[in-house]
């Protein structure tokens, strides 16, 4: 495997797992650990990774914030789809206060109970 397939890789597997240690990684990629801290280095220029120092919990992961493959709505969808609450009828209003729950900003999915699902 090359480094760049071996970064890629091991990007991968951090978005799934969020926190390994670099010799967990280095045993599973079969480099040294040392290598595994070359490539987080590389990598984290790129991407939010993060250090964690610990005896046990020590090692690398992705940033608390990061969450790959999640798809939000702009400010302006979430305001549109919002004032179309208004002109939908029931099965619309669900619908549509499914999809600003599942995909707006946290904020949207705390809105006043005139946006909340009965």
């Amino acid at each position: 495997m090359r480094p760049a397939e071996r970064r890629q890789a091991i990007w991968e597997v951090l978005c799934q797992r969020r926190h390994e240690t670099a010799q967990n990684l280095a045993s599973e990629f079969g480099v040294s650990v040392r290598t595994v801290w070359y490539d987080i280095e590389a990598l984290s220029l790129s991407y939010p990774i993060e250090t964690v120092c610990g005896r046990y919990g020590g090692g690398v992961k992705v940033a608390d914030w990061y969450h790959p493959r999640k798809i939000t709505l702009s400010q302006e969808q979430q305001a549109i789809l919002t004032q179309l609450l208004d002109k939908a009828d029931e099965p619309q209003r669900r619908v549509l206060l499914e999809v600003l729950t599942v995909f707006g900003s946290p904020a949207t999915r705390t809105r006043p109970a005139t946006l909340s699902v009965c």
